[in-house]
Parts: C-alpha cells; structure tokens; sequence
C-alpha cells in the first residue's frame, strides 16, 4: 500500500469548509480505482489548524492514476477555498500499519 500525505494550513474560520470539501472528495476517492480510505489528522488551534491528511492507496499506480484523471487537481482546487497556501504533497509506501490491516479483514 501506498498514501499521499497532504499539509494543509486552514484559513481561521474555515474548518467547516473544510470538512465539506474533504466530505464531497471522499466520495469521489470512492469511485478511484485502488482507494482505500483517508485520516485527517489536526494540530495547532481549533480555529485554523494545520491539518496532515493520509490517503491510502493499493499502489503507487493508482496515485498516479488520479494524477491523469484529474482527480488530484480537482482535490487541490478544492481545498485552496480554505487553505492558507497550496498544500504540500508526498507519496509514501505504507510499511505496517494494524488498523489497514484490521479494516481489509473486516471489510473482507
């Protein structure tokens, strides 16, 4: 497995956008072949945190994937409405982690 990582900044008084968008793109992750869910993970004050999501993916290929697609871009444009900058973007492999281990089993 494989993520993309994100670091957003969000404006004050944005988090509610914020849940919003995150919201409606995840139901567009869903249709993604090879997508296999989201965190987001916030810090820092309620009012404008800086927020880490994670997106697991079954592959490298499938990240890329939503880079010809247009997905990613979509995703990027959509979080500029309540993000201070452009979010900084890494791809990771996921090396272990229980809780994809537990959900795949769950979910099987």
């Amino acid at each position: 497995m494989h993520a993309r990582v994100w670091q957003l900044h969000i404006r004050p008084g944005k988090v509610q956008d914020f849940q919003d968008i995150l919201s409606s793109l995840v139901n567009l992750a869903r249709q993604q072949k090879g997508y296999r869910g989201v965190l987001a993970l916030a810090s820092g004050t309620s009012e404008s945190p800086n927020v880490i999501l994670v997106a697991l993916w079954d592959s490298l290929e499938a990240i890329r994937a939503t880079e010809n697609n247009l997905f990613l871009t979509q995703a990027i444009a959509r979080f500029l409405v309540c993000s201070e900058s452009l979010p900084q973007i890494t791809e990771q492999e996921l090396l272990a982690s229980d809780f994809v281990f537990s959900s795949a089993r769950a979910n099987a």
